[in-house]
């Protein structure tokens, strides 16, 4: 899914390095972007089904599915949430139909800030949710730190999807 929530820290929104994600559209791309070359990368065994193909599923399912930037997904990133609510459960649930999937990756929400060292920390919620069932299954709350909020994300998704490179 689309990532559809990115905050940050006032006192860094007005920073120099900052202003790449100012305009919420480039933001929320850059985001997407970024997560959803970690989750290949990294998982590559899967069949990812990126935001930019969702939409275009979406576009051309008027009726079935809705807009997968509108469905309120962002509300997953509450920690005690246990069971997609509706109408999102079944909004996801028409949308994985169509796509042929069971179990949607849900970027709920990234957050960032500065730390008293001076480098930006990026917050980011993962959710995977079973979408027959409509119950949350996996839920990370990666954080990382950069020089630069897209190195902070990048450290952020290398700790929700670490890379095993060691032996047995």
């Amino acid at each position: 899914m689309p990532i559809t929530l990115i905050g940050a820290d006032p006192a860094l929104q007005t920073d120099s390095l900052y202003a790449p994600w100012r305009d919420r559209r480039t933001a929320l791309s850059t985001a997407d972007s970024m997560i959803g070359e970690a989750f290949a990368g990294r998982a590559p065994e899967v069949k990812w089904v990126l935001p930019p193909e969702l939409r275009k599923i979406a576009r051309r399912s008027p009726g079935i599915v809705g807009d997968p930037d509108l469905m309120g997904q962002a509300m997953l990133r509450s920690p005690k949430l246990k069971d997609i609510p509706d109408p999102l459960r079944s909004s996801l649930r028409n949308l994985m139909a169509l796509v042929g999937g069971r179990v949607v990756m849900v970027p709920a929400s990234l957050g960032f800030g500065r730390q008293a060292d001076g480098l930006v920390r990026a917050d980011l919620t993962l959710v995977a949710a079973d979408v027959r069932n409509g119950k949350v299954v996996w839920r990370s709350a990666p954080a990382g730190s950069g020089v630069t909020p897209a190195e902070a994300l990048a450290a952020a998704l290398a700790a929700a999807l670490p890379l095993d490179t060691g032996g047995p």
